[in-house]
């Protein structure tokens, strides 16, 4: 029996000291801070820097939106002969009228502040996948040292049976159950480190590093994020980036049912010179007014396809609420089932877990118990703490989906 109580000592004192806070880490050079890896892909994401350009693209388009129309310089010859030549030279100025330079500013305009909107969604959607991706990491460091544990346990837990096993005193049949719960354990560890691999990999993707440069992520695992109340977060996505892109976006096409109708109303142009007529030897000014007459073309056509798609642009900021509205009802759903089941799993599940297990290595000290119940009792905590990381990567997933979708 003193054989077994080192061993079981140790195992003992391996769970004992197991724990979910990773900020009892020593902090190394090559850790990796939430709002670290989110500066990091902020400066470097292609998406982003693609809507800052069109920023950037529809400011100059602004600029040239209220550009006057340039004058028109016209220069004719009558007759080959100087004797006889008439020259004739004008500019012209055109006048735009029906306020089509107000019409295309304000068209400009709008454009621009839809761009800085797809500019703030595509900064709050690339803080939110950083987010999901850093607990992901998190969650998956935990999970390699879980089920590092969980192995050299089940290890430990498998030569003291072979122990037994030669001296006689258990079947072999219970050493073969302890070597199958060995493999099963090795096995879960190599995918958690597979999992941990491919989620370092996905994170440092996001700021186009090939092969990560960090080599732990450093934060709070067992932090919960709160959850708002169903107003307050009906109040936010009101206020959202991609509602407010679906707003600006009717506002645009209003205005451009206004640019449109301008244009029923012809420009005038408005034309001076001087005409040399080497005949008469004399010059003679010259005054013109040219006006188009709307008699057929008067543009109705696409004033009407500009109001339908101004109405469908409308529909299309309506479907997009009832649509965000849900999607955001349900993460907040989401959130507040793993954020129950993380805290009641924290509070209860683990202690009582904790206290079989080690009522179950002393009871097998004793003689109480057979060593299959401590096995049992293992398990059982080690399962506990499995879906304790489950919930809290659930809560965190549906926490950065409202993120997402809020664009914060």
């Amino acid at each position: 029996m003193r054989k077994l109580v080192l061993p079981l000592g140790l195992a003992a004192i391996w769970l004992g000291l197991f724990s979910f806070h990773l900020s009892a880490h020593a902090q190394s050079a090559a850790d990796l801070t939430l709002e670290a890896a989110q500066a990091l892909a902020a400066s470097r994401s292609p998406l982003v820097s693609a809507a800052q350009r069109e920023v950037d693209a529809l400011a100059s388009a602004l600029q040239q939106a209220g550009a006057q129309r340039n004058p028109e310089l016209s220069a004719s010859v009558e007759d080959t002969q100087r004797a006889t030549r008439t020259t004739t030279a004008t500019i012209a100025w055109p006048l735009e009228l029906g306020g089509k330079r107000a019409a295309r500013i304000a068209a400009a305009e709008r454009a621009r502040e839809l761009a800085q909107a797809e500019l703030a969604q595509a900064n709050g959607q690339l803080r939110a996948d950083v987010a999901r991706g850093f607990f992901e990491v998190l969650i998956a460091q935990e999970r390699v040292a879980l089920t590092s544990d969980s192995a050299g346990l089940a290890r430990r837990g498998a030569d003291v049976v072979a122990q037994r096993v030669a001296a006689g005193k258990v079947s072999p049949v219970d050493e073969t159950r302890a070597r199958v719960d060995q493999a099963n354990a090795e096995l879960e560890a190599k995918e958690a480190a597979a999992e941990l691999r491919s989620a370092r990999q996905s994170l440092a993707a996001m700021w186009n590093e090939p092969e990560p440069a960090f080599e732990r992520a450093r934060g709070d695992i067992e932090w919960l994020p709160p959850r708002a109340t169903s107003t307050d977060l009906e109040r936010e996505l009101d206020a959202s980036p991609a509602l407010a892109g679906h707003r600006i976006e009717t506002d645009r096409r209003r205005a451009l049912v206004d640019v449109e109708r301008s244009k029923s109303v012809p420009d005038v142009m408005v034309s001076v010179g001087a005409k040399r007529d080497n005949d008469l030897g004399r010059t003679q000014a010259i005054l013109g007014i040219s006006i188009p007459l709307p008699f057929f073309d008067r543009n109705q056509g696409a004033v009407v396809e500009a109001s339908r798609r101004a109405e469908k642009a409308g529909d299309e900021q309506q479907a997009a609420r009832i649509r965000l509205l849900k999607e955001l009802q349900l993460a907040s759903n989401q959130l507040a089932l793993a954020t129950a089941s993380a805290r009641t799993l924290k509070t209860s599940v683990l202690p009582a877990a904790q206290r079989a297990y080690e009522a179950a290595g002393k009871g097998f000290e004793a003689g109480k118990f057979a060593f299959a119940d401590v096995i049992d009792a293992q398990r059982s905590l080690l399962q506990a703490r499995a879906r304790y990381l489950t919930a809290l990567s659930n809560a965190h997933r549906a926490a950065t989906a409202i993120d997402g979708l809020l664009g914060r």
